[in-house]
């Protein structure tokens, strides 16, 4: 049988693209093996589908100042050695790495063995961890045609993002009496990522009364970061974290608010959904959702806010001027084919381990 090991965490962002590919990769014959860190969010989603799933230590890498610089890289240097192990122990035929601090021991210990690399870049530029770890890349697979660019002719492929098919099949009816709704009104969808944004959360809230006037909303707040006070508001429902019900909440949705991580919007363009993406400020980020959102708008895609501009009636009209035009975004969203990103990439993982 032939042996993966996919990697990817931090976010869910950075998990679940691995787990959209991982039935293929099993029809082909692949026995797939997971590391992560110790207790990052990935270790619940990986176990929750029954993969093995081996944790190791891992340090964060930033780009600012910050006392567990001093401390983290002993952490990197110790995940590397967990990582050596495990690559002798699984003896995978290849790597699949998705992105997050922790594949780069992973990454850098499967090189150390020869063992063909696989990366997945989904924003428009690298981050850090993928930086460090493309120069071991036997290919690269990337999400915006701007990214290919970036690399020698070969290496990289523009394939999308792996969406979850499971997204495709949800039920509007099924959502709408989960979240017990007691009025038929256009629904508007909150997501701040899947550790949640405050700064998200604090402008869907402060203009709230508004909204419900003439919308349902569905609030996926993050973990702690829900409302005690609103739980009893009508029309309004709020969840830290949503898994199983997500493609009903998606189906009953007419207009969804979001951060701009790569893969969230990819799945709102798969799922053809008018949006209002907020990207994470440049205070807070490199400025990879500030670049994917822009490409997204100048597609006409969606519709971008600026968090520092945020008002109540900056997003109230930004929600109306959206749901009326909604129309508009979907098609531009339907003209662009989309590729089956989880076929191209399977190929590609199958073509370097047949080699």
């Amino acid at each position: 049988m032939k042996k993966i090991v996919l990697t990817g965490g931090g976010t869910a962002g950075h998990v679940t693209p691995n787990i959209a590919i991982i039935p293929r990769l099993k029809e082909m014959g692949y026995e797939v093996s997971y590391i992560g860190t110790y207790d990052g969010i990935e270790k619940k989603l990986i176990e929750d589908i029954g993969i093995p799933y081996y944790g190791i230590s891992s340090g964060k890498l930033r780009r600012y100042f910050s006392w567990q610089n001093f401390t983290d890289p002993f952490r990197v240097l110790k995940g590397y050695s967990e990582a050596k192990k495990l690559m002798k122990k699984l003896s995978p035929d290849v790597v699949f790495s998705k992105g997050g601090f922790v594949t780069v021991p992973v990454v850098f210990a499967a090189s150390k063995r020869r063992i063909p690399i696989v990366i997945h870049e989904c924003d428009m530029t690298p981050g850090l961890a993928n930086k460090l770890a493309l120069p071991k890349a036997s290919k690269v697979c990337c999400n915006f045609p701007e990214t290919k660019n970036d690399f020698p002719d070969g290496v990289a492929t523009v394939t999308g993002t792996p969406i979850r098919p499971e997204l495709f099949s949800g039920n509007a009816d099924a959502a709408f009496e989960f979240c017990g709704f007691k009025e038929r009104k256009p629904t508007v969808l909150v997501v701040g990522g899947s550790t949640g944004s405050a700064s998200v959360n604090n402008a869907v809230r402060s203009c709230l009364d508004k909204l419900l006037k003439e919308y349902n909303v569905i609030h996926i707040c993050g973990k702690d970061k829900t409302d005690a006070s609103l739980n009893s508001v009508e029309g309004y429902r709020q969840y830290e974290y949503v898994k199983k019900e997500l493609p009903d909440m998606f189906a009953l949705a007419d207009l969804v608010i979001s951060r701009a991580g790569a893969n969230a919007i990819c799945e709102l363009h798969a799922l053809r959904k008018p949006n209002i993406l907020i990207p994470l400020p440049l205070k807070q980020s490199r400025g990879d959702q500030i670049l994917n959102a822009g490409s997204f708008e100048k597609s006409g895609y969606s519709k971008v806010l600026a968090e520092e501009d945020i008002t109540d009636e900056v997003l109230l009209n930004a929600v109306h001027e959206v749901f009326n035009n909604k129309d508009k975004y979907i098609e531009a969203m339907s003209r662009d084919f989309d590729a089956d990103s989880i076929t191209l990439i399977t190929d590609i993982i199958d073509s370097l381990v047949k080699k």
